[in-house]
């Protein structure tokens, strides 16, 4: 392998490292929180967590912010607030998920994905979104309703529920109805005002998500991960952010130029029917989609203390939601709807909710806020094909081995072209070393030389490595496939049921990243190492069936190559890894079968034994 594939395999690693970096922060596994009773729904639990922990406003900002929101109606008095009913829960049970939905607000108290795996996934737990909360920003308090039934079941009998939560606020009645359906996870909610009174009322409403803006120890998931996007569709435009302590930011390319100059600031946008926020993860994402008008979309941050090595007195928090402030003649009512989605991002139900940019492909090699190749329309493709094959063989680790012979069979004539101009350069090699000696002061000569050298036999020095460039974005693709889509989660490739206990009883004996034996999870890495190990040893058998050139330090930086991939390859996800290792000992196939003698024909060896004229 000459310089342009080693510059090319670099090229491959810094995408890596870069997609590694971005997409697969450090989760430090949190205890799953313990599911409600549904026979103690009625009861009071322990003091929730509020919904929307929202930064004291500075002065300037409070005293604007509270004119423009401040209901007509006075304040709730202090025996009010003394008689505030006990929190009350509803449970919610549908063939995808588990949700428990709290009277504050109608909260999302938890949420249990009926997903794949031996376990449910636990994405919602201490940090739920979508309650109802009410006052000026950075005043709200959780509106208290009454429920309309604390047990709600879901299937093919009755595909559809309603939960329906009434209270009172600001002298105006609330009616708030969230619709479930058993065969997805949006859940339409619709929210009614009624004014009564005899004056004008402006009520100041708004539903927050709330999420850590760092997470540490075992601190409570939200979205089975620690969330690392949020992301904004406003105005015909999508943005993204990963900085969860400037969620206002607008990014351009190299630089950030849009957005608060400090954090904690209030970031409102006008939102239209079919405007959405999210806060994503890698492998869920939870989303609120404006149906009416009426309503903007927030985004808002604790301010981190000035002196960045103080650390907090309590852990610091970003909310995002919509926000509504109507106002509500006497005797009228005020309606507004929009949809919760909560749950998997499988990008088939996704694009059922026009939810898809809720995935951030990105770009290559640049950004795209740097007008780099959307790697969106090589990145979908993929996934449909992998989900396709699943469907027809309903493993996706041999998907993966499916998808990966057809890459090969697509690329093969790049491939042949490529190992053939390889191959040629090996055979001049001498002929250029003679070069290199025979003007070794004068390397502007040699260089001449041996392009006149190239031209006569017909070699293109690029050869052997324009056929790799476009396999690299097709690659880059499917890791972004698996970065950031749901389908791999639990989902099992060679996962042996009778290994259990001995995953169970490395875990207790403090192998912590050992669930089971072996891949489970193809989203997941290897807790075993074995299949780097694999793809380490077919890369150093690969790189030792190529034609090298006679450079020692070529062959030098060849030799580190397969050790600095298996370690490379240490952390990344086993459906990724898997795909390399196939394809490697596809390339090694071919590879030998290039190498291998020719056999001449039988009239060529009788000729050549003189046996005919």
């Amino acid at each position: 392998m000459e310089k342009r594939a080693v510059l090319a395999a670099v090229l491959m690693a810094l995408v890596f490292f870069a997609g590694q970096y971005f997409l697969f922060p450090s989760t430090p596994e949190a205890p799953s929180p313990t599911r409600p009773d549904a026979q103690q729904a009625g009861k009071e639990p322990a003091q929730p967590v509020p919904a929307k922990p929202e930064p004291a406003a500075r002065p300037e900002t409070a005293r604007k912010d509270e004119q423009k929101l401040a209901p007509t109606a006075a304040p709730a008095t202090p025996s009010a607030q003394r008689t505030r009913p006990p929190q009350r829960l509803a449970t919610v049970v549908t063939p995808l998920y588990r949700a428990v939905v709290s009277s504050e607000g109608g909260k999302l108290q938890e949420l249990i994905l009926e997903y794949r795996g031996p376990k449910p996934m636990v994405i919602v737990g201490e940090l739920g979104p979508g309650g109802l909360v009410s006052g000026p920003p950075g005043h709200t308090t959780p509106v208290p309703m009454e429920l309309s039934t604390t047990d709600l079941r879901l299937g093919p009998q009755q595909p559809t529920g309603e939960l329906v939560l009434t209270g009172e606020v600001g002298g105006l009645r609330v009616r708030k109805t969230l619709t479930f359906h058993a065969d997805t996870y949006m859940i339409e909610t619709t929210l009614r005002l009624e004014n009564a009174g005899g004056v004008a009322r402006q009520a100041a409403l708004a539903f927050p998500w709330t999420t850590l803006q760092e997470w540490e120890g075992k601190t409570a998931k939200f979205l089975g991960q620690h969330p690392t996007t949020i992301a904004v569709h406003a105005g015909g435009t999508t943005h993204y952010t990963d900085d969860l302590a400037h969620p206002g930011w607008e990014y351009r390319c190299m630089s950030t130029v849009l957005g608060p100059a400090k954090n904690g600031e209030q970031i409102e946008k006008e939102a239209a029917p079919g405007d959405w926020i999210a806060l994503g993860s890698s492998w869920y994402t939870a989303a609120l989609i404006a149906r009416t008008t009426g309503f903007e979309i927030f985004t808002t941050s604790d301010p981190k203390p000035a002196d960045a090595k103080v650390k907090p007195a309590t852990p610091l928090r970003t909310a995002i939601g919509l926000r509504a402030a109507p106002t509500i003649a006497p005797g009228a009512a005020w309606e507004g709807a929009f949809i919760v989605f909560i749950g998997p991002k499988e990008y088939k139900r996704l694009r059922e909710a026009q939810l898809d940019d809720t995935i951030n492909f990105g770009g290559f090699p640049l950004p795209l806020e740097c007008h780099g190749l959307p790697m969106k329309y090589f990145a979908v493709p993929i996934l449909a094909l992998m989900n396709w094959l699943y469907a027809g063989v309903h493993n996706y680790g041999v998907a993966i081995i499916l998808l990966t012979v057809l890459s090969k069979v697509v690329f093969y004539p790049l491939t042949v072209w490529s190992m053939r101009s390889m191959k040629a350069m090996q055979t001049l090699q001498p002929q250029i070393n003679a070069l290199r000696s025979k003007y070794k002061s004068d390397p502007q000569r040699v260089q001449r030389e041996t392009m006149e050298l190239y031209r006569k036999h017909g070699v293109n020095p690029v050869g052997g490595c324009l056929p790799m460039l476009p396999q690299i974005p097709i690659f880059y693709a499917l890791y972004l496939a698996v970065a950031n889509s749901a389908e791999l989660q639990n989902a099992p490739f060679l996962c042996f049921d009778f290994l259990r206990p001995v995953a169970r009883a490395l875990h207790a004996m403090g192998a912590s990243w050992v669930e089971s034996l072996w891949i489970c999870n193809l989203a997941d890495i290897d807790p075993l190492y074995i299949l780097p190990l694999v793809m380490g040893v077919t890369m150093f058998v690969q790189q030792k069936m190529t034609p090298v050139s006679g450079d020692p330090a070529q062959a030098k930086v060849m030799l580190i190559m397969p050790v600095f991939f298996t370690i490379m390859f240490l952390n990344l996800p086993s459906g990724l890894v898997l795909y390399w290792t196939v394809s490697n000992v596809l390339q090694i196939a071919q590879q030998w079968s290039m190498n291998r003698p020719k056999t001449p024909a039988v009239g060529a060896r009788e000729i050549k034994n003189g046996s005919r004229a």
